[in-house]
């Protein structure tokens, strides 16, 4: 049996090609608007079409993977995403890379939920929150190599060279995957026959769109960040190195915010003002001018109330709820991401300047304290998470 924190390192690595690609095209975003001739409104939907399939697709993804199983599904996730990309590189056609998007995004949305599913097989009762926040980071971490390392090959090659080398970092991917094994044993003994109750149903949509509006929130910095900086003159190479600051210090933060709130057993408290403290520096970044260190700031406060935010779920779920449950909770983490993103662009338009996308990011993370009070109300109402089908 392979060491489970072996398997994690695998899954981490496996899903960060995911934020590679979805990174792929913010990171090159003004080349796009130069070679195909698009607006930062057209930037923000492909942006947000890679979360297009994941309104229909994150609540049968657990169902496709437990019929053909779970590595099936992760490896026809990532031949999706590899496909996507290919055709995005390969073609000067706009329409091509919305299509390409929406086939990328359509592997990611499988990859992302079955992973998910996979570290919770592995870690159940046994450093659950540990592994989670560890896997979550596997998110920044894409993100932040994607700012560092793609910028410089689009200036030297194009926006089609940037595409490929993503390809050819999926493909190492899909290599990964069948690496995989699964704990049998310990699935075999999930409980089965649960639904879910209207009351929990409607708290885990709640907590969906919490991680949705706070996931906004953050893609702003690294969607359009590139872009605010590049309107003050920098280069876009010098641009993605200083977004990738916020990425790689919020991969530490996000680990450091759910082990405070667990050694504090502040939760709430985590959640609500790591949320303020995120809307306050988003305000403040275009409107400083000492960037590196207004940069620095945001990465250390921006991560704080991601585990908070994830650990919500848990708190109206029974374990044999949770497949179904974490379905309802990415369907609405997708559509609010794919809304909140093209949103997002079409008021940076609207703004006349990317900075205007750090306003409307800041505005989501004050929604999310407002969703959060509800979410309370109504899981005080919870008091059994679900019920035995008979």
């Amino acid at each position: 049996m392979p060491n489970r924190w072996s398997i994690l390192a695998l899954l981490f690595t496996v899903r960060a090609t995911m934020a590679l690609q979805f990174q792929s095209v913010a990171a090159v975003s003004p080349l796009l608007i130069r070679d195909f001739g698009v607006s930062l409104a057209d930037v923000g939907v492909l942006i947000g079409l890679y979360f297009a399939p994941g309104v229909a697709l994150a609540l049968a993804g657990g169902a496709i993977g437990q019929k053909v199983g779970d590595k099936a599904v992760v490896l026809l996730g990532l031949a999706l995403m590899l496909a996507g990309g290919l055709a995005m590189a390969l073609s000067s056609s706009w329409a091509i890379q919305i299509a390409g998007r929406v086939v990328a995004g359509t592997g990611g949305v499988l990859i992302n939920v079955l992973m998910t599913k996979m570290v919770s097989d592995w870690f159940a009762g046994r450093e659950i929150s540990t592994a989670m926040a560890i896997f979550v980071n596997s998110w920044p971490f894409g993100l932040a190599i994607a700012l560092l390392m793609l910028p410089p090959i689009a200036t030297a090659y194009g926006t089609s060279a940037v595409y490929l080398v993503v390809v050819a970092l999926i493909a190492s991917g899909m290599v990964l995957a069948l690496l995989y094994r699964s704990p049998s044993a310990e699935q075999s003994h999930a409980p089965q026959q649960v639904r879910l109750t209207r009351l929990s149903a409607t708290a885990v949509i709640a907590a969906g769109a919490i991680w949705a509006l706070y996931n906004v929130g953050f893609a702003m910095v690294f969607s359009f960040g590139p872009a605010m900086l590049t309107e003050r003159s920098w280069s876009i190479t010098a641009a993605g190195s200083a977004m990738s600051l916020v990425i790689w210090i919020a991969a530490v933060s996000v680990p450091l915010g759910g082990y405070i709130a667990d050694r504090t057993g502040k939760n709430d408290a985590i959640l609500l003002g790591g949320c303020a403290l995120f809307a306050a520096i988003m305000i403040a970044v275009p409107r400083s001018e000492a960037m590196i260190a207004v940069l620095t700031v945001l990465g250390l406060v921006s991560g704080l109330a991601a585990g908070p935010i994830l650990s919500l779920p848990a708190r109206v779920l029974e374990p044999g709820a949770r497949a179904i449950g974490m379905g309802v909770f990415y369907s609405v983490y997708y559509l609010g991401m794919m809304a909140g993103t093209a949103l997002g662009g079409t008021y940076a338009a609207w703004f006349g300047s990317a900075s205007g996308a750090f306003d409307f990011g800041a505005a989501m993370l004050l929604a999310c304290m407002a969703l959060h009070c509800s979410f309370q109300r109504i899981a005080r109402r919870s008091s059994l998470p679900a019920t035995r089908a008979s």
